[in-house]
This record gives C-alpha cells, sequence and structure tokens, in this order.
C-alpha cells in the first residue's frame, strides 16, 4: 500500500511527500491523483483580471408584499417539523483573543450568555411558541468539535432536549505552499485547514445529517454562521418568501443587509455571468461599487451569511463540488530539510457556501434591517 501512494504522490507532483507516505498514509488514502491536480491547479492558477460579468439584482425589501402571508405559509412549516437551524461553528475565537471554539464566547453585555447559548434560546422559544420539534445541527472542525460537545454537556444543552442537538464535523484540505507542494505539520502529519463554509454542504451529505434529517421529517434548513448574535435563526416570514409559489424555487434563499456605503468591505449580491451570487468586495469595480439606481446602490445587497435551503437542494449539490478558493495564511510547518518547525506563509484551501446560489433556480435575498 506504501508503495501504491508513493507512485501516487509522484504522479500528482508531490513527491516531496513520498518518504513520508506510510506515516501519513492514513489522512491521503483517499486522495486521488486527480485530487492532487486540482488543489494544485487552485493553489498556483495566477490572480489575474476576473472575466465574470457582474450584473445588480433586486432584493425584496424589508416589508415585502403580502408580509402576513408569508408568516403564516413560515409558520405552518415550523409548527408542522419541517424546518431545522444548522450553524457552522469551525473557527476558533483568536482573533477575539478568546482560547477556544468561538461559539462559547460570551455575546450578551449583562447575563455574558455565549453565542451558543443565545441561538439555543431562540431555538428553545421557537419550540415553545409554535409546538414543535427543531432539531439543530451543529457543525464544528475537528480541532474544536470535541471541546463543543463538552461545552454543550457542561450547559445541560441549554435546556434543549440532547436528542435534538446533533453534532457533526466539516471536512479538511490540505495546506500548500506557493508552488503547490503539501505541507506537513509532523513528520506524521500533514498540514490541513477546515474546507470553508461551503463544505458544510458536504458535511452535511457525509456526516448523515440528512439522512437524519428525512428520518425526521425536515424539508428546509436554516443556515447561520455561529459569529452573528443578531441572527433570527427561526424566522417565519423569511421561511413563507423562500417556499411561497411563483417567487422562490425553494432550493436557497438569502437575506442581505444594505450597505452603508459604496466602500463597505462586504460581499454583495449580484448576478454573475447571468447567475445569482456573491461579488466580494475586492472583485467589484469601483464604477459599479459606487452606481446607484432608483433603490439607492446598484450593488447595495450585503452578504450575511444567513440562509434557507431545501434539504433535497443540499442532497443535490453536496453530489458535485463547489469552486475551490485559495487564500494566504500563516502555517507552523514541519520542514523536512532541517527537521524543524517555521513559521512561513502558506495558502489553504476553501468552499464558500453561497457559491450554491449558481445552482439554484429562482433564488430569493430579502434585505433586512441592519
Amino acid at each position: 500500500m506504501a508503495d501504491e501512494l508513493r507512485a501516487r504522490l509522484e504522479a500528482a507532483g508531490q513527491g516531496h511527500l513520498s518518504p513520508f507516505a506510510e506515516a501519513i498514509e492514513g489522512q491521503i488514502a483517499g486522495y486521488t491523483v486527480e485530487d492532487w491536480r486540482a488543489w494544485m491547479a487552485a493553489v498556483t492558477a495566477p490572480p489575474g483580471e476576473s472575466n465574470d460579468h457582474y450584473g445588480p439584482i433586486d432584493p425584496i425589501p424589508a416589508i415585502p408584499p403580502d408580509v402576513e402571508a408569508h408568516r403564516a405559509r413560515g409558520e405552518a412549516l415550523i409548527r408542522a417539523g419541517k424546518v431545522a437551524a444548522f450553524v457552522v461553528a469551525g473557527g476558533q475565537g483568536t482573533r477575539l483573543g478568546y482560547d477556544g471554539p468561538k461559539g462559547e464566547v460570551p455575546a450578551t453585555p449583562i447575563t455574558r450568555t455565549s453565542l451558543f447559548g443565545v441561538f439555543a434560546g431562540q431555538i428553545k422559544a421557537a419550540q415553545a411558541r409554535y409546538d414543535a420539534a427543531i432539531p439543530w445541527y451543529v457543525m464544528g472542525s475537528p480541532h474544536n468539535l470535541a471541546r463543543t460537545q463538552a461545552f454543550f454537556l457542561e450547559n445541560a444543552h441549554f435546556g434543549l432536549d440532547p436528542a435534538n442537538v446533533i453534532f457533526f464535523a466539516q471536512g479538511v484540505l490540505p495546506s500548500f505552499d506557493e508552488h503547490g507542494r503539501a505541507l506537513l505539520a509532523a513528520p506524521d502529519r500533514l498540514l490541513c485547514s477546515p474546507d470553508g463554509h461551503g463544505g458544510s454542504l458536504t458535511a452535511l451529505a457525509q456526516s448523515g445529517a440528512l439522512a437524519d434529517m428525512r428520518r425526521r421529517g425536515v424539508t428546509q434548513i436554516a443556515y447561520f454562521q455561529v459569529d452573528n448574535p443578531l441572527t433570527r435563526v427561526i424566522d417565519p416570514v423569511f421561511l413563507g418568501l423562500h417556499t411561497a409559489p411563483g417567487l422562490s424555487s425553494g432550493e436557497l434563499s438569502s437575506k442581505a443587509v444594505q450597505k452603508t456605503d459604496p466602500g463597505e468591505r462586504v460581499g454583495v449580491f449580484g448576478r454573475i455571468n447571468g447567475k445569482y451570487g456573491v461579488i466580494e468586495y475586492l472583485d467589484l469595480a469601483a464604477n459599479l461599487a459606487c452606481a446607484v439606481g432608483e433603490h439607492g446602490l446598484l450593488f447595495g445587497a450585503g452578504n450575511v451569511a444567513v440562509h434557507l435551503m431545501s434539504r433535497d437542494f443540499v442532497a443535490r449539490v453536496a453530489q458535485g463540488e463547489l469552486p475551490l478558493h485559495a487564500a494566504s495564511k500563516r502555517c507552523r510547518i514541519w520542514e523536512a530539510k532541517t527537521a524543524t518547525r517555521q513559521i512561513v506563509e502558506g495558502v489553504k484551501l476553501e468552499r464558500f457556501v453561497f457559491d450554491a446560489l449558481a445552482h439554484a433556480s429562482q433564488p430569493v435575498v430579502w434585505t433586512v434591517e441592519r
């Protein structure tokens, strides 16, 4: 098996890992030559100028027409047990000055309730209001999942039924140097990083979470990220808009907030080559960022990473792969030549969940108050 792995590494342009093939076999046994080549291509692709064509969209206003009809439709879904909450919580709190999972960070000024506690309180209140079970799927990373589970245990699952709080880990991808050579964290361990919030869709499928939702009768997934304490986890109006006949396909819907000024550093919803997507602020030319229409900035719908998606849509998208994005990152590596640990500038790969918009028909973008 080790000889086969070495041959595969050589063919994939990762021959520098051959001496460590046996030690890292458990990590790389499932990687194909095609996997390695795709990752290397993403790492080494020249920045260049984008050939994408950007166009504006017309988001739904904060108070949409027929708002009460949408609210009633959403409430009916919640009461019928069709809705699950899903938090992406793979991050550590290092940039917040906290040593541990970001969801443990105290988020309220008086009671010092953690982010996890804030969201749990919302779910508990919605269950009481609608007399329905709302399962909560919590995705951590391989680095923080055990501690996250321990935190929930220490806090008695914040009053929620433990059977309705389901934990799983997202996937990881190797990290590379600028030439596409995979990095080592130790002589027996490849340096890997979480595969981004876009990896959450694949993780939902591979972890068995989607199958669990099917068993429970859940059809709609309320996606949010752990670092936004203002998220309305279960929003009946949003659910109603997301499933409104003629308005939405019910596959993928997103909340947005209006940008405060053209230079605000936030990705915006728009059309990319004719399809819905999120345009990163660095990719939006100044003339487009400042363009004004009847209702304000043409590219003013800022992405706040709050989405609704159908279970069937996630199952379909998870069969393929969202595009890879490369980002520079300071990495602590094990240098084989000197047998020492070093800090170097590396490249991590990740996928973005909003890239799934390109695969959805009739997406809804709803502009809500900040």
